[in-house]
């Protein structure tokens, strides 16, 4: 029997939520998220996804006033983490769950993952015993099924799922642009997890938005298949049509990305395979195109000592766009960068984030 209670696969991701006009990562539209809530439900879609850092510290708080003050318990199911980044030691960990609880309002969490595992953090959950830890608060029943996100290799995934074999299920990050990725390696991550039949929730289907605005070649292609269809809808349903995916993360920050969603996949029809080799070769097309491969996540935002908007710099690079002093915001300009690293250390693409900022005030700041 399936840990995952919801028939339909589209899960409302609550990284990318709707802001008040001109207002910062921080500055959440709750209105127009209760009304993104209310359809979601209404269609029958049941799955919440955050996190603590999501939005400046704000996202779980936010799904509090959108949803869990809203609706009853049974009616949805509520999903966050724990990253080692963001707890200060060991003997904070209690305290940040506990924030969680406080932040969500609810007395449990349908699913819990261990945040963002690679090569580099991995030694630090161990420290802290956080596999351990994690599986205490489950005995309890204030985590209902346990699971991790991960941002690595492909041997080192088969390497944690060995070393931890009663973890319920595995977030990956896979789209078809990253599916014969050397860096993200999607196929191979995939692969593993099938292997070790590890059920799989799926997170950046659309790569932060790439997979949202790609080459007018590309676009073509899609179109001539399916003139009705969307462009991420090719993304989404890649993704959902491979066996093994229980879940698929949408990072919606509108009412129209909603409705598209959960228009195909309110009643989904997998990709033939013919059609999945097409995205395939659209991943192939496309990557070439990308300076930056940022998909925005904003994780390097909140430490950095300068508040340089990351994201919105290299959205901007990626763009050929021009207008240089509003994607700086309040905060400081690339060059400002004193290369402290915390962006690099943080970073769940493993980006060359320093070197990419050069870049950037090389270009705009000249």
């Amino acid at each position: 029997m399936s840990i995952f209670t919801s028939k339909k696969k589209l899960g409302f991701g609550l990284m990318r939520l709707p802001l008040i006009p001109g207002g910062a990562e921080t500055d959440i539209d709750i209105e127009h998220v209760k009304k993104m809530v209310d359809h979601f439900l209404e269609q029958g879609f049941t799955y919440f996804d955050t996190a603590w850092m999501y939005h400046g510290l704000q996202s779980e708080k936010a799904i509090k006033k959108a949803l869990v003050e809203r609706y009853p318990r049974d009616s949805y199911t509520l999903t966050t983490k724990f990253h080692v980044g963001f707890c200060e030691s060991k003997d904070k960990m209690e305290d940040f769950f506990n924030t969680q609880l406080s932040n969500t309002g609810v007395e449990y969490f349908d699913y819990y993952l261990i945040h963002d595992i690679e090569r580099g953090n991995y030694e630090k959950y161990q420290e802290y015993d956080a596999f351990d830890w994690a599986l205490k608060k489950k005995e309890l029943g204030l985590i209902k099924h346990l699971g991790f996100s991960f941002h690595s290799d492909a041997d080192f995934l088969d390497k944690v799922l060995t070393e931890h074999p009663y973890m319920e299920f595995v977030q990956l990050q896979i789209n078809y642009l990253d599916w014969e990725s050397e860096n993200v390696q999607s196929r191979r991550c995939y692969e593993v997890a099938r292997k070790h039949n590890t059920p799989i929730i799926v997170m950046e289907p659309v790569k932060g938005g790439t997979l949202v605005n790609v080459p007018e070649n590309v676009q073509s292609m899609f179109k001539n298949k399916e003139a009705d269809m969307s462009i991420p809808s090719w993304a989404i349903r890649f993704v959902a049509s491979l066996p093994g995916i229980e879940m698929v993360l949408s990072g919606m920050s509108n009412m129209d990305q909603m409705i598209d969603n959960v228009s195909y996949m309110k009643e989904f029809k997998p990709l033939s395979e013919e059609e999945i080799n097409l995205c395939v070769t659209a991943g192939k097309m496309i990557s070439g195109d990308i300076k930056i491969p940022c998909t925005g996540c904003s994780y390097c935002t909140e430490g950095c000592p300068l508040r340089i908007a990351i994201p919105k710099l290299f959205a901007l690079y990626n763009q050929d766009g021009t207008d240089y002093e509003a994607a700086v915001g309040d905060g400081s300009p690339a060059s400002k960068c004193v290369e402290c690293g915390q962006c690099e250390g943080i970073c769940p693409q493993h980006l060359e984030v320093i070197t990419y900022l050069k870049d950037v005030a090389e270009k705009y700041e000249a």
